[in-house]
C-alpha cells in the first residue's frame, strides 16, 4: 500500500511542506491520524488470507492487490465495483469491496453510508459488522465503532481481527493501556501476526514511546506475510527518530519506482520539521504543570 494512501485517507489537518514550522496541535492531529490508519490495517487482514475478498487485500476482477495500487487506479477500480453495487445494493460483497475502496480514496462518509445499507441487509454477518465499525471509525464515529465491533465479537469464537481493530479504536480514543491488552489478545489467537504487532509498535509510537514502538515494528517486517503498509509504518518510527536517510531506505523497499517516490516524498513532508516532536512534549509538558 502507497504509504501516502494510508496515512493521507485519514489525516486530520496535515501541514504543508511548505510551513516552515508545525505547531504541537498539528502534531497531535498527525498522531491522531496514525492512529485512524491503524484501524484499516487491522481490519484489512493480512497477504495469507483467500485472495478473491476485497477486504483482504484485492480485487477479484483483477490480479493487482489493493495495496499496489496507484491513487488513479484505486479511483478506478472503486468506480468499476460501484457500479456492480448500484446494480445489486443487497450483494454482500460489493458492498464489502466498494465501502473498502471508497475509504482508501478518502471518502468516508460515502464508505459508512454503504456500509449501512450492507449492514441493514446482513444484520447477523460478523465480517459485515466488523467493516460496519471500521467505516464508522475512519468517519470519526469512535464510539460507535466501539460498539458495533464490540457486537460482532464472540466469547465463544473470538476473532483476531476484530480484538485488533477495537484496540485501533481505543488507541484513538486514548485509551492506550486498553488497546495494547486487545493487540495481545489478538496476539494470542493470531501470534506473529504482522499486522497486530504492527497496531502494537503505532500504539507506543503514539505516546511518543518511539524505541519500543520501533521493536514491535521491526518485528512485524520479520514475519511471513508482512505487507508494505507495515515497512511504512517502521519507516516513519525510524524517521521521528531522526534517522531519515534509514527511513527512506526501508520506505522504498519493494514497491515500484513511482510508489517509492510517492511514499518518500510524503515521509519527507512529515518529517520535514525535527522539532515537532519536541514541541509537542512541551506542550504536554506546560498541560501538566
Amino acid at each position: 500500500m502507497l504509504f501516502g494512501v494510508l496515512v493521507r485517507e485519514c489525516m486530520l489537518g496535515t501541514p504543508p511542506m511548505a510551513k516552515r514550522t508545525i505547531s504541537s496541535r498539528n502534531v497531535q492531529r498527525l498522531l491522531q491520524g496514525a492512529a485512524i490508519a491503524m484501524v484499516a490495517l487491522s481490519m484489512a487482514g493480512c497477504a495469507n488470507q483467500p485472495k478473491k475478498e476485497l477486504t483482504t487485500g484485492s480485487i477479484s476482477r483483477t490480479s493487482k492487490p489493493v495495496q499496489s495500487m496507484t491513487a488513479s487506479e484505486l479511483a478506478q477500480a472503486a468506480e468499476g465495483i460501484g457500479q456492480a453495487y448500484e446494480k445489486n445494493p443487497r450483494d454482500r460483497e460489493a458492498g464489502l469491496n466498494y465501502a473498502n475502496l471508497l475509504r482508501m480514496t478518502g471518502r468516508n462518509e460515502q464508505a459508512l453510508a454503504v456500509m449501512q445499507q450492507v449492514a441493514i441487509n446482513h444484520p447477523q454477518d460478523r465480517e459485515v459488522l466488523g467493516a460496519y465499525g471500521k467505516a464508522q471509525a475512519a468517519a470519526g464515529q469512535l464510539e460507535q465503532a466501539l460498539n458495533t465491533i464490540s457486537r460482532a465479537q464472540t466469547p465463544d469464537r473470538p476473532d483476531w481481527k476484530l480484538k485488533s481493530a477495537e484496540g485501533a479504536i481505543l488507541d484513538q480514543l486514548g485509551r492506550a493501556q486498553e488497546a495494547r491488552l486487545r493487540y495481545r489478545e489478538a496476539l494470542e489467537l493470531r501470534p506473529n501476526e504482522p499486522s497486530v504487532l504492527s497496531n502494537l509498535g503505532m500504539s507506543y509510537l503514539l505516546t511518543k514511546d518511539l524505541r519500543t514502538a520501533e521493536t514491535y515494528l521491526k518485528s512485524a517486517t520479520g514475519q511471513p506475510g508482512a505487507d508494505s503498509s507495515v515497512r511504512q509504518n517502521l519507516a516513519l518510527a525510524v524517521g521521528l527518530q531522526g534517522r531519515f536517510q534509514e527511513a527512506e531506505t526501508i520506505a522504498r523497499q519493494e514497491l515500484s519506482g513511482e510508489q517509492a517516490e510517492a511514499n518518500v516524498t510524503y515521509l519527507r513532508s512529515m518529517l520535514s520539521q525535527q522539532g515537532a516532536w519536541k514541541q509537542l512534549a512541551k506542550a504536554d509538558e506546560a498541560n501538566t504543570n
